[in-house]
């Protein structure tokens, strides 16, 4: 028998052939499976040993400095946490004990996929995270404003967030999936289609920070004295409802004011129109785990609200600002692995990750283990520790014990305290070591479905273009066909209507489902953002374009009601010097025409002097202001002076009921119509 030749490295030929294929750690040993963390059983913990799994999250961590990987482009508020339930029956988080009773917290909203410098209305998830300075440590609930994620497993997060960042090669685009790398992806990752639906619906593109909801994406535990533990789920509901724009306007609003988000965060801040929202939790046990449709360890899945009601327990307001962005936004680090006494974690495979890698990223981004000595990420309960040293020490321990245990006595330092200290939950782990993924994660489609039919027509309208425009994006046919074979398998409405908005007539055939869709789900209201919109114009943005000579006592109108309401009135005007009123009176402007374009605005009015319409007819950036907001379904008052630019931009044989003539005696109708958000029957049509 003759043996096989040996290359210079010691393998031979055969085996030197496979591994030109083979993928490999960065110390060169071929990888079996890439897919999986290594788990004590199918649903067990993910297991420290799992060499592979944290060697690629420890390399993805450390890619860039100092910009975060994700979710570098943020905005950061102070506020506080007010307890207006008691729940010690669940917990004995020191947090949840005593109602009426206010924690300091730092929140931090951002985009995921851009760069720092990017622009805020990005089609994109958006990380909603609070840190909570608890008189028993600090307490992060780092989560986004979609409760579901793209991937089961934290071994896959590189991967994905590599194909939705700039290609390696030409470095674009930037802050956009809308390419063949991203969908491309997802269309080999089936358990992504879920998240999918959330961000090709208008939640990826809310109208302000403000107007959206928080989850904490993952299932924890709520632990009590007594030690007995039940599942929650996080949510935060905006008080001031849930309200986003459109694709076109949130086009235009990135090149007319690419910070608009972080713009209007502080414009409400800053006139003491505090953000709330209040923190809710479904909770439930181990019987409703057992007998739930999906995996309560499974993050792409949610529990609708009709089965599991959510429970309000206190309010969050923002309000202060921060003194320095850099030294607050900027350095603040949340970490899911900060945990207080009376949370717990479950052994969902992403949340487990996610706890090895935030921590090992803020020590790449801050320059070491000593970022809880600065200052927003320091707790403001007292600190007692033996830790010493490091880059950037602001403190180290005190006398001559740096060490536990010390038979120092009084001056030997703190000592452990079991009675009020953090103990995990005593939860019953065995399981075989395996890298696998538990089939009751293997169902990838039923809820996406349930998604879908929750919404309003509307709604489902922009998740068709939305999925059209993205995918037209892709110069790749076979990435669009297989996308489309996985929407099949979600609703055969939005399957044609992506493939007719991309000019096919033949459908592939349906991606085969790892396990057969439920497909009797019912709609659930709380998925749907316009059967949770707001119920007044408070908080909102009129935007009043005015020419010299407008009514004076219209104007003044208008701008009383509706800042009585709580709302914002901006005033256009042809100069930035202002106009003069049919009284007399200046009325100084707040933007140019130029510089102010519907889109910035909720809702918009014109008031014209007699012979202004004529002229701003003939104005470009006039014209866009109106056929702006007629395009974008914006409720629209005007006074018989701007016909001519109605006429020019051919909206004036277009009236509807969305569209009012302006005067003195229907201000409060105005008002009345604009609480409604859009006029959909024009979006529609």
């Amino acid at each position: 028998m003759t043996e096989p030749k040996m290359d210079k490295g010691g393998a031979t030929h055969q085996q030197a052939d496979q591994r030109d294929e083979t993928m490999t750690t960065a110390q060169g040993g071929p990888i079996a499976d890439d897919q999986n963390s290594l788990t004590a059983g199918s649903r067990g913990p993910v297991l420290m040993e799992d060499h592979i799994m944290r060697e690629k999250i420890f390399h993805f961590d450390h890619e860039r400095i100092p910009e975060r990987v994700v979710h570098a482009r943020g905005y950061g508020v102070h506020g506080h946490f007010e307890l207006t339930k008691a729940i010690p029956e669940l917990s004995c988080a020191d947090i949840f004990q005593r109602e009426g009773e206010k924690t300091p917290l730092f929140a931090r909203f951002s985009t995921v996929a851009g760069s720092k410098g990017s622009f805020d209305v990005a089609r994109d998830v958006r990380g909603f995270a609070v840190k909570f300075y608890t008189g028993e440590g600090n307490w992060d609930l780092v989560g986004n404003n979609i409760p579901v994620f793209f991937i089961q497993d934290a071994i896959k997060f590189p991967d994905l967030v590599h194909s939705v960042k700039p290609a390696p090669d030409r470095n674009f685009p930037q802050a956009q999936s809308a390419h063949d790398n991203f969908w491309d992806f997802i269309s080999l990752t089936p358990e992504s289609i879920h998240t999918t639906l959330w961000t090709m619906s208008d939640r990826a593109i809310p109208r302000s920070l403000r107007f959206m909801e928080g989850f904490g994406v993952h299932t924890f535990r709520l632990v009590n004295a007594d030690d007995k533990s039940h599942f929650v789920k996080f949510h935060w509901k905006p008080k001031q409802g849930l309200q986003s724009v459109v694709w076109n306007e949130a086009l235009k609003i990135n090149g007319a004011d690419p910070d608009f988000h972080r713009r209007d965060m502080w414009a409400a801040i800053d006139s003491g129109d505090y953000p709330q929202w209040d923190l809710g939790i479904q909770v439930f046990d181990d019987d409703f785990a057992d007998e739930f449709e999906f995996d309560i360890l499974d993050p792409t899945k949610l529990i609708p609200e009709e089965q599991v009601p959510v429970q309000i327990i206190g309010t969050m307001t923002l309000d202060n600002t921060v003194d320095n962005f850099f030294a607050e936004t900027e350095q603040v680090a949340f970490c899911t692995q900060n945990i207080v006494r009376g949370i717990d974690f479950t052994n969902d495979p992403l949340l487990q990750g996610r706890n090895f890698s935030y921590l090992d990223t803020q020590t790449k981004r801050l320059g070491g283990p000593n970022f809880t000595h600065i200052p927003i990420n320091a707790p403001k309960c007292p600190m007692n520790h033996f830790q010493q040293d490091g880059h950037m020490a602001m403190h180290n321990p005190k006398g001559r014990a740096n060490y536990e245990p010390n038979s120092w006595g009084d001056d030997g330092g703190p000592r452990e305290n079991p009675e009020i200290g953090f103990t995990s939950y005593s939860e019953r782990v065995q399981g075989d070591k395996q890298r696998t993924r538990s089939e009751t994660f293997a169902d990838h489609y039923s809820q996406a479905r349930q998604f879908y039919v929750s919404q309003t027509k509307t709604e489902q309208n922009h998740i068709a273009a939305a999925y059209t425009f993205e995918l037209s994006k892709c110069e790749h046919e076979h990435i669009r066909l297989r996308m489309l074979s996985h929407l099949m398998n979600v609703h055969d409405d939005l399957a044609n209507a992506v493939a007719k908005g991309l000019g096919y007539t033949d459908m592939p055939d349906a991606a085969k489902p790892a396990r057969k869709p439920i497909t009797d789900l019912p709609a659930s209201d709380a998925l749907s953002i316009l059967k949770n919109g707001p119920d007044s114009f408070a908080g909102r943005k009129l935007g009043l374009f005015l020419t010299d000579g407008a009514d004076a006592n219209l104007v003044n109108k208008i701008e009383t009601t509706f800042t009585d309401a709580g709302a914002k009135v901006a005033i256009i005007a042809p100069h930035i010097a202002g106009v003069k009123l049919s009284d007399g009176t200046m009325k100084a402007a707040d933007e140019t025409i130029d510089g102010g374009p519907s889109v910035l605005f909720d809702a918009v009015a014109l008031i014209f002097s007699a012979n202004a319409g004529e002229e701003l007819a003939r104005n470009k950036p006039a014209q866009d202001f109106v056929s702006d907001a007629f395009a974008h379904a914006k409720f629209i008052a005007w006074t018989d002076a701007s016909t001519p630019l109605f006429e020019a931009v051919g909206v004036a044989g277009k009236l509807d009921d969305g569209i009012l003539k302006l005067n003195n005696d229907n201000v409060a109708g105005f008002l009345k119509m604009c609480e409604g958000l859009r006029y959909w029957a024009r979006d529609a049509s």
